[in-house]
């Protein structure tokens, strides 16, 4: 089969290379997953807010929490009594240790004033578009596909720039996470790993981006990187053994235990939240579920490393919101929301190079007998 040029990529795809029988298993894979999608349909979401200002407490309860407790903490209280008054009196629960948030966040956002938390909170939106954008600006053939390409992750950034979210922490966890995604390249990983340290330290679930990274760095021979990784491992390691303790003192024995979070609430609602965390909440759930799964698909398309680790992320925080996520936790979806969409810019050459491939390249001859 001759090979066909790309669409928008500036090489073929990772599925450019499939023999026939591959690439017909292919695309029954990804018109399966566009119907496990739908799943989201029946999953189960987040109380309905009223977006009446006068209802903020309910609408936004766990943001009233975390300003309450910066509030705490700037009128000359410490961390964790603050925090344990301020669970305590929304009937919070305050067991086990991981109900509490690791100071971090809170401790920063005490210290500086809130127009340059805002400033900060920009510029970290900023740093995470300009280095996508110069990662990407090899990937398409074309300015528009990059245009388009952008203009996805710019819609996996709409929660983020929401001054009134500035408390919350996926939100700079999420942001930090598809940073150091972009900066990281090869031989080049000391920054990435530095903000992978420090999106772990605000929210403790970017410890799993963090080991997906440690992974890829052992298994890729990179010793070094490998080593920094789980360097940043061990540190948050001993912060978390640290923090258990803090909270032991602060805890008592009456106090209300968490109810857990083996949500077991499949796949349906990892996609839910993807729809609820970026642009697609704009869009029916029935047709912006399919668009997550395309942009996973997508995802998997573009034949580069940085494609890989992405993915591999997605993948594993998909796993951890449909085993564990409860319909409250929906925000969990936060700490990949941004990267998400992206995928949909990969799409369009990857569905090309499976219908290319999966065509039976064999010429079939026909025979024509003539009587004379």
């Amino acid at each position: 089969m001759k090979d066909t040029a790309p669409l928008w990529l500036t090489a073929p795809s990772r599925f450019a290379v499939l023999k026939p029988q591959g690439a017909r298993l292919g695309l029954a894979l990804l018109a399966l997953l566009l119907l496990a999608t739908l799943l989201a349909l029946a999953s189960p979401g987040p109380p309905p807010t009223s977006h009446d200002p006068a209802h903020r407490a309910d609408d936004q309860a766990d943001v009233v929490l975390y300003e309450t407790i910066v509030q705490g903490i700037r009128g000359g209280g410490s961390y964790y009594p603050v925090a344990a008054q301020a669970l305590r009196g929304g009937d919070y629960p305050m067991r086990p240790f991981v109900t509490f948030r690791l100071p971090t966040l809170a401790v920063v956002q005490a210290t500086l004033p809130p127009t340059t938390m805002l400033i900060l909170l920009y510029a970290l939106v900023a740093g995470v578009v300009f280095a996508w954008y110069r990662r990407l600006r090899g990937a398409f053939i074309r300015p528009a596909p990059q245009g388009i390409a952008m203009a996805l992750l710019a819609g996996g950034l709409v929660a983020f720039v929401q001054s009134e979210l500035a408390s919350f922490h996926e939100i700079w966890a999420g942001l930090l996470v598809a940073l150091s995604l972009a900066v990281r390249r090869d031989g080049k990983w000391v920054e990435a790993v530095a903000i992978g340290l420090i999106a772990m330290l605000i929210r403790e679930t970017a410890a799993l981006y963090v080991a997906i990274m440690a992974v890829f760095a052992f298994a890729e021979g990179n010793r070094k990187e490998a080593i920094g990784w789980a360097a940043t491992l061990g540190v948050f390691a001993i912060v978390i053994a640290a923090h258990a303790h803090a909270v032991s003192l602060v805890v008592r024995e009456t106090d209300p235990v968490s109810p857990g979070w083996a949500g077991l609430l499949g796949f349906g609602f990892f996609v839910k939240t993807m729809q609820l965390s970026t642009a697609l909440a704009m869009a029916p759930l029935w047709l912006a579920a399919p668009l997550v799964g395309l942009a996973l698909f997508g995802w998997s398309a573009w034949n580069s490393a940085l494609a890989l680790r992405t993915l591999a992320t997605l993948v594993a925080y998909a796993v951890l919101l449909a085993l564990f996520g409860r319909a409250d936790t929906f925000y969990w979806g936060l700490m990949i929301a941004p990267t998400l969409l992206i995928g949909l810019a990969f799409a369009p050459d990857g569905v090309r190079d499976l219908i290319a491939r999966a065509q039976d390249p064999r010429r079939k001859i026909t025979v024509t007998r003539v009587v004379r």
